[in-house]
């Protein structure tokens, strides 16, 4: 029996040792700043603050779609918070957001600035300030994008913080904890795949918010960008979802917003900051380098 299943939890947790893993120098059990840093405003109506993980590109690809559709309020700024570095620990980040997790938002373009945070409400708030762009109007369909967007919400942290952490991050495998995550996360597939088969999108026709939230970590489940896991959970056997992920990626705005934030791959693909939109023809990591040689 290994030290993992023979572990007894005692009748008072207590903080009294690193957590392991990839993230034990950012993981504790409270709340609040670290450290004093002021957040940098750019000239933009929004202020984003972010990396390009899944739940951070949900919000660029948004505003990438909402320039793409004319909406020149939805112009932004977008800073990049290092989590690796504890930079959503820094003062005004957590400011913006209390429960220090990218993304965060800041709307400067009232009087009175405007604090949103969690990526589900960011994606609801901008779509409904630019005159409910990707979010139906009429009740049914509302109901249906809003219930994918939740469905999203509720199921992803099983996959991030249940499947990938203990298949890609923990500090030793722990049998009992990868089959029960990977058994959940192959069960959402199959949520995914038998929606897709009898729908375009998961909220019908169209595409709306609830295929911006969820392409992200799904579609990248489903090409294995992430945790590694590709061939370990099949993810070709999904084919309504892989149909899906290939026609959202083939966006143009889809394929700008995966970018933004981005400080891993291809340097091509990678733009640290964006704060205009020539900057996805002149900023990105490739260019920078060659700019410096």
């Amino acid at each position: 029996m290994s030290d993992e299943t023979a572990y007894t939890p005692p009748k008072v947790w207590t903080w009294n040792k690193p957590s392991g893993g990839q993230f034990a120098s950012i993981n504790r059990p409270i709340a609040g700043p670290t450290h004093e840093k002021e957040l940098p405003v750019g000239r933009h109506p929004l202020q984003l603050y972010s990396l390009a993980t899944p739940n951070g590109v949900k919000v660029t690809v948004m505003l990438e779609e909402l320039l793409a559709l004319g909406h020149s309020g939805a112009e932004y700024d977008a800073w990049l918070i290092r989590i690796s570095e504890g930079d959503q620990f820094g003062s005004g980040f957590v400011a913006i957001n209390p429960n220090s997790k990218i993304p965060a938002l800041m709307d400067r373009s009232g009087e009175v600035p405007i604090r949103v945070f969690e990526s589900g409400s960011i994606l609801v708030y901008l779509a409904e300030k630019f005159g409910n762009a990707f979010l139906p109007t009429a009740p049914a369909q509302r109901a249906e994008c809003l219930s994918w967007l939740f469905w999203q919400m509720g199921a992803a942290p099983y996959l991030g913080g249940g499947f990938g952490h203990f298949y890609a991050y923990a500090p030793s495998k722990i049998e009992y904890a990868i089959d029960r995550f990977a058994m959940e996360v192959k069960r959402q597939l199959d949520v995914l795949d038998r929606r897709l088969a009898e729908s375009e999108y998961l909220a019908g026709a169209d595409y709306t918010i609830a295929d911006i939230a969820v392409w992200p970590w799904y579609g990248a489940l489903a090409k294995g960008l992430i945790y590694g896991a590709g061939e370990f959970l099949s993810v070709d056997d999904y084919k309504n979802v892989q149909r899906w992920t290939d026609q959202i990626a083939q966006r143009p705005a889809v394929k700008r917003g995966r970018m933004v934030n981005r400080v891993f791959g291809d340097p091509k693909n990678q733009l640290h900051e964006r704060h205009d939109a020539s900057d996805f023809e002149t900023k990105t990591q490739d260019k920078i380098g060659e700019e410096t040689k």
